[in-house]
């Protein structure tokens, strides 16, 4: 039985082998095998559809493949697709979330700290006792004696306003002046039945006024006598040198640092309008070590002489410890030392360091700046307010403030060349104070900067017991037969560096170009599962669909502008049956660029039946 299954099995075969023999297929153009043929440079596909099955099947984004995997089920290929879909919605709404964030160009603050040796930092110290310039000293007893005479109208009460030694007449003219008895000191009432202490200020033809009242009389006096006073100090030559010697020249008593003798090669004297005179000490003082026996310890006079009661209210030393070559500003970061005690004074240091733009606004020095700086120190950010409020004033007010520096030409306001000055300064001034003035946005703060963080403890000094000698002793390092009698005329003062590790505060971008970068990464490959390469592919489907479409759109619009013979009544290439040649080039294979060059003429050139 099996070998005539055999034979049946074979007879079969020769029968259909003999079938085979004598059927005809028809001529076909040979072609490359598909495994022979290589990717060309720009893969002109003949359609879309084709286009989208090469780049499903071959790129390395995850979930392409099964777009054509399941072609055969319309279900699962309308499912992928929604994902691919929502996943690539999804992952460019978190790439606009992301974006959003990068352009506010957000900071983080990075606090690090440091430990090496520092400079010591500049001391300030005034003594609060201003005192009356002799060239001006008639102005001022009129002005005291107007005093009396309004505060006696508001509280009925008498009091005497100097006390001090008499000055020697000043040579030269004293300045023409005239006191302003029409602003006077008044009770106002306010909303609510408040009632208030101000005076009257108006414009130069009297139509616009306006009352600058206070809460308070004590300051209401203090303000009113500032006003009349600077009227008086801005007719002074401003040249004139205000000594700090008034007083004798022995406000410093002692001043030791880090165990020496301090030089007078250290500091700096100048007097202030209001707190009198002022040391700045500025030694090249490395802090080798923490503690106060490495610091500053300075004893100094306190004592008050009354010269203007009615300007200065304090009795003590006004200090400010500050970056070295920074203007002190006082009246903003000043503290007051009370006299009879010994205080200590302990110093942190902290700097920031801030970025520019676009991370935010901030200037390495006086280039670039608007605003010219009237103090002839480093930049600070209260150095440029106050000369930014100057030159509007002058600009304003065709005068200055007599506290600040002066622009070159300028001068300062005074009732006698200036009736207006103050309608003008106050008006400004609360101009300033509401942040109305363009100085906020012209003054950025520094790039670097440093700040000090004091801690400070009193004892009392001298002690009961030792006050007489004490006394004794610095009345005589004073003058052979001067004796100090209450240890209200003096007070101590030891600053130095708790610790010399200091804290910097960095601001630090929260999306550098880098992390930018790493964060889209990493949103794709959550999405994807994909790299740069990936995103790559997409713009390379892309490139191919618009030459795709470009060349399909020329192909129609031949179509629809010409026949599709040529001039002649010959077929076109593309109409011609492939030739043996043309069969022999596909089998022996062609450069890429003649195919390319045959498939765009293919493409070019319209079908008999342009549809």
């Amino acid at each position: 039985n099996l070998q005539h299954r055999t034979g049946d099995q074979e007879a079969v075969t020769q029968a259909v082998g003999a079938g085979l023999g004598t059927w005809k297929s028809p001529e076909v153009q040979p072609s490359l095998p598909e495994e022979g043929r290589g990717e060309r440079l720009v893969e002109l596909h003949t359609s879309f559809r084709e286009l989208f099955t090469f780049f499903c099947t071959n790129a390395t984004m995850h979930g392409a493949i099964r777009l054509v995997c399941s072609s055969q089920n319309r279900l699962k290929t309308v499912c992928w697709g929604l994902l691919l879909l929502g996943a690539l919605g999804t992952l460019y709404w978190q790439f606009g979330l992301l974006f959003e964030q990068y352009w506010q160009y957000p900071v983080i603050m990075t606090v690090s700290v440091h430990s090496e040796r520092k400079l010591f930092p500049s001391v300030t110290l005034c003594d609060m006792n201003p005192h009356r310039p002799s060239l001006a000293r008639s102005q001022l007893l009129a002005l005291d004696a107007f005093a009396q005479e309004n505060i006696y109208a508001l509280y009925k009460f008498n009091f005497s306003v100097s006390g001090d030694a008499p000055f020697a007449e000043a040579p030269g003219p004293e300045p023409a002046f005239q006191l302003d008895r029409a602003i006077r000191l008044q009770r106002l009432r306010g909303p609510g039945g408040q009632n208030k202490v101000g005076f009257r200020l108006c414009n130069s033809t009297g139509g616009d006024c306006f009352y600058r009242a206070y809460p308070s009389g004590v300051t209401a006096v203090r303000a009113w006598y500032r006003f009349h006073y600077i009227s008086i100090l801005a007719l002074l030559p401003t040249d004139r040198e205000d000594s700090h010697r008034s007083q004798g020249g022995h406000f410093v008593f002692s001043c030791r640092y880090n165990g020496q003798d301090c030089q007078a090669r250290h500091f700096q004297t100048f007097h202030h309008p209001t707190y009198g005179s002022c040391y700045t000490f500025n030694g090249d003082w490395a802090a080798q070590r923490p503690g106060i026996t490495h610091g500053i310890s300075l004893v100094l006079r306190a004592e008050q002489q009354d010269h203007l009661p009615l300007l200065s209210t304090e009795a003590g030393i006004k200090v400010m410890v500050h970056k070295r070559n920074h203007t002190p500003f006082l009246e903003h970061r000043g503290f007051s030392v009370r006299p009879g005690t010994e205080t200590t004074i302990g110093i942190r240091e902290d700097e920031v360091h801030r970025l520019g733009s676009p991370y935010g606004s901030c200037t390495d020095g006086v280039e670039g700046l608007d605003v010219p700086l009237l103090y002839n120190t480093s930049y600070t950010m209260q150095a440029c307010l106050v000369s930014c409020f100057q030159q509007l004033m002058v600009e304003t007010c065709s005068c200055g403030y007599y506290f600040y520096p002066l622009p070159t030409g300028a001068e300062y306001c005074s009732s006698a060349r200036h009736p207006a000055w103050g309608h003008c300064f106050y008006r400004l001034y609360r101009d300033l104070e509401t942040h109305r003035l363009s100085c906020a946005t012209r003054c950025p703060r520094p790039c670097r900067e440093s700040s000090y963080k004091l801690s400070a403890g009193t004892a009392r000094w001298p002690s009961s017991t030792s006050a007489d000698w004490i006394l004794a002793v610095l009345g005589q390092a004073q003058h052979p037969t001067s004796v100090l009698h209450s240890r209200s005329n003096v007070a101590k003062v030891n600053i130095f560096y708790q610790e010399l590790n200091y804290r910097t505060v960095d601001e630090t971008p929260v999306y550098s170009v880098p992390q930018l970068l790493s964060a889209m990464g990493s949103l794709w490959s959550l999405w994807f599962g994909s790299s740069v390469l990936s995103v790559l592919e997409l713009l390379e489907l892309l490139l191919d669909a618009i030459a795709l479409t470009v060349l399909l759109g020329c192909r129609r619009l031949r179509c629809a502008q010409g026949p599709s013979q040529g001039s002649n009544g010959h077929p076109t290439p593309s109409q011609r049956p492939p030739s043996s040649g043309d069969a022999s080039r596909a089998l022996t294979g062609v450069s890429a660029e003649e195919r390319g060059q045959e498939w765009v003429s293919r493409f070019l050139t319209p079908e008999p039946n342009c549809t």
